[in-house]
């Protein structure tokens, strides 16, 4: 009899870890560099300091927002946190959870509009405008007029034709022709592509990726070109003569969302809250990526030359395009098929 109340009491201790363990927030993300940022900055310490295991899914975001809509059909979704751009905000809606952020202290200390309705920013970045020195003799560049400017300015352009591309360019062209940035949109994209066509002949190169951009600023293939702020800031601490300016950059975010119906709802806004705090995290995870974050308090952690290389700094913030994503989402396949017709004809 003694030996099974033993077997019987060891059994319930050695399930007792298990019982007392919280439940796992599922979290999608993309992987590499960001991925493993993201378990040593806050998916581990969150874990540590909560209990909380992190089940990390590794995804790009067409596959993402493919499940996450399959398993709205079935009613069972797989993730609590999803990566998300201003456009998902506004497509997937119907699928995210409302955000309460005056529930969550720690928003308190993140930058203006940085906890929307129905996301966080993780990393803020934009587009901005780069030029090599050695080729953009006197007078620095300050503007995408200047960009456009092929007198005063001579030299060979870069512009991308990957991700957002169709509104990203065209808004440099309004610019570039006297819109002021707070009335772009709804966008004249007969104006822009007025513009467009004066630049056109000087495109060197029409970059496919972050690497591609950097590759064409080391090679001298452009004199200017537009460019992630993330690579931008690589280049910059490489080479003395890669500059570039956030006047008139474009806002380039990337958000966590939480999914409706999803395992963990609770746990999920609890990481969003862990998430924001800890500023040492934040300048340790801005550091690896190359990027900015919506925590002021790690931007206060920085030497002063540094803060104003991140998009985040208050100067850089304000000179920053928000783009009218609300109008972006509703005109999105126009967009593109503007875009394409005049690059490819």
């Amino acid at each position: 009899m003694k030996s099974i109340l033993a077997l019987a009491a060891g059994l319930v201790l050695a399930a007792a870890p298990a019982i007392a363990q919280k439940k796992e927030v599922v979290i999608a993300a993309t992987g590499g560099t960001m991925e493993r940022a993201l378990v040593e900055h806050f998916y581990k310490p969150f874990e540590e300091a909560t209990g909380t295991p992190v089940n990390k899914v590794t995804t790009e975001l067409p596959a993402q927002w493919a499940r996450v809509q399959a398993n709205a059909r079935t009613g069972r979704q797989q993730f609590d946190i999803v990566t998300a751009t201003f456009p998902d905000l506004i497509q997937h809606r119907d699928q995210l959870v409302r955000i309460d952020c005056e529930k969550l202290p720690n928003m308190k200390r993140a930058a203006p509009g940085a906890c929307m309705e129905y996301g966080v920013m993780r990393s803020i970045g934009a587009m901005v405008m780069v030029w090599n020195t050695d080729m953009v003799k006197g007078k620095a560049p300050e503007s995408w007029k200047d960009f456009y400017d092929v007198r005063n300015f001579p030299g060979p352009r870069g512009l991308p034709d990957t991700g957002d591309r169709e509104y990203w360019v065209p808004v440099t062209a309004l610019l570039a022709d006297g819109v002021e940035k707070d009335k772009l949109f709804p966008l004249d994209l007969d104006r822009a592509y007025r513009k467009l066509d004066q630049i056109k002949p000087h495109v060197a190169v029409w970059w496919k990726s972050g690497d591609h951009v950097q590759q064409i600023l080391r090679s001298g293939e452009v004199a200017m070109t537009m460019s992630y702020s993330g690579r931008a800031l690589i280049m910059s601490r490489e080479r003395p003569n890669i500059q570039m300016t956030f006047n008139q950059s474009i806002r380039d975010v990337g958000i966590w969302a939480v999914i409706k119906g999803g395992p963990n709802t609770d746990g999920a806004m609890a990481f969003l809250d862990f998430f924001m705090g800890g500023p040492e995290r934040h300048v340790k995870f801005a550091d690896q990526l190359n990027t900015a974050t919506a925590n002021l308090d790690a931007l206060d952690l920085l030497p002063e030359a540094e803060k104003r290389r991140r998009a985040n700094h208050p100067d850089n913030w304000s000179r920053q395009v928000m783009p009218d994503f609300e109008w972006i989402g509703a005109n999105r396949d126009r967009l593109r098929e503007r875009w394409v017709s005049w690059l490819t004809r």
